[in-house]
């Protein structure tokens, strides 16, 4: 058997000797090259984490190895030192002021079935590539569907990202609704919803109008009456409705959407009820937080992130649907050059992905590292983590945006927008010189700050300095 081999110099403190690294590990025996260097970038890894609180979140150089490859392959001590560089030039969400993104620390077994993923390189495009993963995908979905209040029988896809998940639901609901064909359909959403619904309406060629932005009362929340008018305009004009969303956690302040009215108004006028949980829906997994997500049970099809907050390292996002055969009807193409799937369909007929990583392998483990109680324990701590920061800020300088969930954002109650955009440039940049990660989000025309409250490994210390900091910086405005 012929097995092509790169030749790796080790440094002489392991081995004094040259040591060839095969470019495929054997099949026949264990690699004991391929295992240092897995050890040698694992350790460097874990010292890149250890280091966290030492630097800021973000870099101080960006400095890169060349992209292209040279004329002969880099030896192990060399391609660790590339992997050093990469580390040190990347943003470190394991610092306690992290605080800017939906991005938290990753879970240790995450991190590790990461690895094993990559490993196993298995594909969920098929049930032959990937028959314990695509299994466990199902029985995954199934789960998360059932905590979310589905009835037995819901299902769902795993999918790259929220984005994704959002347009394989548009797509579905556009197939149920018969109007695959039609591009004066509409979709409505808030005016608070995410950006990914006007990516969505491109890719399927909708009109420039086919997105409707309902606006949102002062807790940020669609409104319900304007929701219903809109509708019923859309009727009189003859432009077709194929989904109304409704968002749980939006991206500025989290605020939630009344789920359970929208539900009323979908099911008494027959439209597809789908609901965007990339923020918010994995709070349904824990019973003292599933309050938050009233009559999500009720959707057609929901979004999920257990990256946003649970730590599950990127991607990990799932599309849940009410009735399974829909993902099937909308997708399915047919594999002639696969086996046929013992159990439902290949996982390439539902979504728009073929070739797919198991993704599912990091959440399943993640989740078993968790258990019930610890998923609860992130959830709740998130919430508290933002309850505490809010009562440190003061309503009477700071205009404060939040809802129930682990985000806020906030701007000077004085002053006007020109400041505001000033001002949250400079309170940034001074933040990010004590360590502290913030965004600069622009909402309803003002430039906020914006901290999500996910990061496990910040403390009430952070925040109260945070806090001050942010009192304080009103000061000079007039």
């Amino acid at each position: 058997m012929f097995t092509p081999h790169l030749v790796f110099l080790v440094g002489p403190s392991r081995n004094p000797e040259p040591l060839a690294l095969s470019a495929f590990a054997s099949p026949d025996a264990l690699d004991p090259q391929l295992l240092q260097f897995l050890e040698g970038a694992s350790e460097r890894l874990c010292s890149w984490i250890a280091s966290a609180s030492e630097r800021g979140p973000l870099p101080a150089l960006r400095i890169l190895p060349d992209a292209a490859p040279q004329v002969h392959g880099r030896d192990m001590g060399q391609l660790l030192d590339d992997l050093q560089q990469v580390m040190d030039g990347a943003f470190q969400p394991s610092h306690p002021g992290a605080l800017a993104h939906l991005d938290p620390p990753p879970l240790s077994a995450s991190i590790a079935a990461d690895l094993i993923c990559a490993g196993l390189n298995n594909n969920l495009l098929a049930e032959e590539l990937s028959p314990s993963l695509s299994h466990l995908e199902r029985q995954l979905c199934a789960w998360f569907a059932e905590r979310i209040g589905f009835p037995v029988g819901a299902s769902g896809v795993a999918a790259s990202g929220g984005s994704l998940s959002n347009l394989i639901a548009l797509v579905s609901a556009r197939h149920q609704a018969g109007l695959d064909h039609n591009p004066d359909a509409v979709v409505v959403v808030s005016a608070d919803a995410h950006v990914s619904w006007r990516k969505a309406a491109r890719v399927m060629g909708l009109q420039s109008d086919g997105v409707r932005s309902i606006p949102v009362d002062e807790q940020g929340l669609i409104d319900l009456q304007q929701l219903e008018d809109e509708l019923s305009a859309l009727s009189r004009q003859g432009r077709p409705c194929m989904a109304v969303v409704a968002t749980a956690g939006t991206t500025v302040r989290g605020a939630i959407d009344p789920v359970s009215a929208m539900a009323d108004l979908c099911s008494r006028l027959d439209l597809w009820l789908h609901v965007d949980g990339a923020i918010g829906a994995v709070f349904a997994l824990s019973p003292i937080t599933t309050y938050l997500l009233d009559g999500i049970g009720r959707a057609d099809s929901v979004t999920v992130n257990p990256q946003k907050v649970l730590g599950i390292t990127k991607t990990s996002s799932l599309l849940l649907v009410r009735e399974a055969r829909v993902l099937a009807e909308a997708f399915s193409t047919g594999l002639p050059y696969m086996e046929p799937a013992l159990e439902n369909d290949h996982g390439g007929e539902l979504g728009l992905q073929g070739s797919r990583p198991g993704e599912v392998l990091k959440l399943w483990l993640g989740l078993r590292q968790l258990g019930e109680s610890g998923i609860e324990q992130v959830l709740s701590a998130a919430i508290a983590r933002r309850e505490y920061f809010q009562q440190q800020l003061d309503p009477n300088r700071l205009m404060i945006l939040t809802g129930p969930l682990h985000v806020l954002a906030c701007r000077p109650q004085r002053g006007q927008a020109q400041q505001h955009e000033a001002w949250s440039n400079e309170t940034r940049r001074l933040l990010l010189s004590r360590g502290i990660m913030v965004s600069r989000p622009l909402h309803q025309g003002r430039h906020f700050l914006k901290t999500v409250l996910g990061n496990p490994h910040t403390d009430h210390g952070l925040l109260d300095q945070l806090a001050s900091i942010l009192n304080q910086s009103v000061e000079a405005l007039p």
